[in-house]
């Protein structure tokens, strides 16, 4: 007795996991109306509220010199904030990807842990420490140096919520890279500064710039950190996000929206480079099978 084996076409084992499509239309459908409800319509509401009463309305809210003075502190912040985490976040993947020492997997732990503090938690942390009535308050009171309820508070407070983002992204991408490559540079004679600008860099270039987009959008969008060390003080002390909450306290709506589309533009203009840099990256990591079939 003989027993006949069939093996299934491509078309046969390709509808037997295929799924049913009403569940596809049904999985788009809700995804759909997810995004409709809880993104697209608060984000178009922002701005009908902004223009509510006019152009003219509008930019006065804008122009109007607290509100310049928060976007200044905003870009201040950021810049650098979003420096110093570019060169915390390549020395920290650099040393868990390319280095065996005690303490990795500690470090990796620290590196989350404002993903797990409440940021509230991490101003008031920065208060206890520098505040008035904190650990090195009578010393910063008696050398005239202010940190809370001033700009450096606000930047602690922004590197604090903003250094895992560069990081985070490039521990994955160099730890799927491997070392050879810089082992191979390192046997050739390349130093570690020649190894990094030649080998390492070009590698994660994008990876990179997707960090550092990430961490731009958290600093200028910061508001519970920074809520706590600024003092509220306004036209010195408020960020642009602790600006439009004053405004809306003040029911002054139409220049707390106006305000409030910054963030919304600068937050869309986010998302567009964030997926130009998805999209290289992607590319880079996994090329086109037919531009690989042109070398090979």
């Amino acid at each position: 007795m003989s027993i006949l084996i069939t093996t299934p076409t491509r078309f046969e084992a390709s509808q037997a996991t295929r799924e049913p499509r009403w569940l596809k239309y049904t999985f788009i459908t809700i995804s759909l109306l997810f995004f409709a409800v809880f993104l697209l319509m608060p984000l178009l509401a922002v701005f009908v509220e902004a223009l509510r009463k006019g152009w003219s309305v509008y930019l006065h809210a804008i122009v109007e010199p607290d509100a310049l003075a928060a976007i200044r502190l905003t870009l201040i912040a950021a810049l650098i904030s979003v420096p110093l985490n570019l060169i915390f976040g390549v020395a920290a993947a650099w040393a868990i990807t390319k280095f065996d020492f005690k303490g990795k997997h500690i470090l990796i732990t620290l590196i989350d842990l404002p993903f797990s503090v409440s940021p509230v938690i991490a101003g008031l942390i920065y208060v206890l420490v520098f505040g008035a009535q904190g650990w090195l308050g009578p010393w910063l009171q008696e050398h005239d140096i202010k940190i809370i309820f001033a700009i450096p508070g606000i930047v602690l407070a922004t590197i604090f919520v903003t250094f895992p983002f560069v990081a985070r992204e490039l521990i994955p991408l160099m730890e799927a890279q491997g070392r050879e490559e810089e082992e191979a540079a390192t046997v050739l004679g390349a130093n570690g500064w020649q190894t990094f600008w030649k080998v390492t860099l070009p590698n994660i270039k994008w990876g990179l710039l997707y960090g550092v987009v990430l961490c731009n959008a958290r600093a200028m969008g910061e508001f519970g950190a920074v809520s706590v060390v600024s003092g509220h003080i306004r036209g010195f002390t408020n960020t642009i996000p602790l600006h439009v909450e004053i405004l809306y306290n003040e029911y002054n709506f139409a220049a707390a929206f106006a305000v409030a589309s910054i963030l919304a533009l600068l937050a869309l203009l986010t998302l567009v480079i964030k997926t130009y840099v998805e999209w290289r990256l992607r590319r880079e990591t996994h090329p086109s099978p037919i531009i690989e079939g042109q070398y090979s």
